[in-house]
């Protein structure tokens, strides 16, 4: 080494994972505070349009349809390709695919119906005793629902940032857009039902935070062996939960809300447009 020159300090690959896991962290907790959002959301309005309501699930939709087929399951093949070579990659990214719809299906049959569309409720039910037990009832129940359904999305963004932070951005704008409506669907019935927005936004917001505790509890398990093969899986499992989702969830919900089929179609369209502009931004 030439005299008077001084040798770079070696980047600590510690401190780096660190900072990778903080924002990774910080990006799962801001998706999953999104229920709480679309709570209060709820609950300063007098009222909420259907038509809003409709663009806001297809809009969702299209946003988590786009990441999942253009980002989430590439990156997935790509991995597995490394991994396990072209064709055996190809295929078990196809497998893992479904077998994300078939995981998240699974947990949909074990649990009680939660329909997002509730965020309608103009409160007609909450005049009697029996009509405030059930209101508080389908609350509850959607919010145990829901945190159940956040829990492996907040894995989903944890592992998709601490991989690429251009994937976890969008995984996590994906999951934080359809967090806003699921607020809405928990706050409606247990603020008709018990006439209380704090309690309301408590249990909308208690079930958000199964976003970041999703994400803790499954890097603790997982870290030691984060491989290629590993996270190809994740990630292809994750691309068919999220489409699951959007085909048994937003869509359905969208549709029932009254507003023309067409609006839901360009809300769809909006999302795809705005997630690959902002993809195309991060790239």
């Amino acid at each position: 080494m030439p005299a008077g020159d001084v040798a770079a300090p070696e980047a600590d690959p510690l401190v780096d994972l660190d900072q990778r896991v903080l924002f990774a962290f910080s990006l799962t907790l801001a998706a999953g505070l999104c229920t709480g959002l679309g709570s209060l959301l709820g609950l300063v309005s007098r009222s909420f349009s259907p038509r809003v309501l409709t663009l806001s699930l297809s809009f969702s939709a299209g946003v988590m349809i786009y990441v999942s087929f253009v980002e989430i399951f590439p990156k997935a093949r790509q991995s597995l390709v490394l991994a396990l070579g072209p064709a055996a990659g190809y295929a078990t990214t196809v497998l893992g695919f479904f077998a994300g719809m078939l995981f998240i299906a699974l947990i949909d049959n074990c649990l009680p119906s939660h329909d997002l569309s509730l965020a309608q409720e103009d409160g007609s039910l909450a005049g009697s005793r029996a009509g405030s037990q059930r209101l508080l009832r389908t609350g509850l129940f959607s919010a145990l629902a829901i945190a159940i359904h956040n829990f492996p999305e907040g894995l989903a963004t944890f592992l998709g940032a601490l991989s690429s932070p251009r994937l976890g951005i969008g995984i996590a704008i994906a999951i934080a857009i359809h967090n806003i409506p699921e607020g809405l669907a928990i706050s409606a019935p247990v603020y008709y039902a018990t006439g209380s927005r704090q309690k309301a936004f408590w249990v909308s917001f208690a079930s958000g935070l199964a976003e970041p505790i999703g994400a803790v509890v499954g890097y603790v398990f997982l870290r030691s062996m984060l491989t290629d093969a590993v996270m190809g899986l994740v990630f292809a499992s994750v691309a068919g939960l999220m489409v699951y989702i959007c085909l048994d969830e937003l869509l359905p919900a969208a549709q029932r809300t009254g507003a023309h089929h067409h609006l839901m179609i360009a809300g769809v369209t909006a999302g795809m447009v705005v997630m690959s502009i902002s993809l195309v931004l991060l790239a």
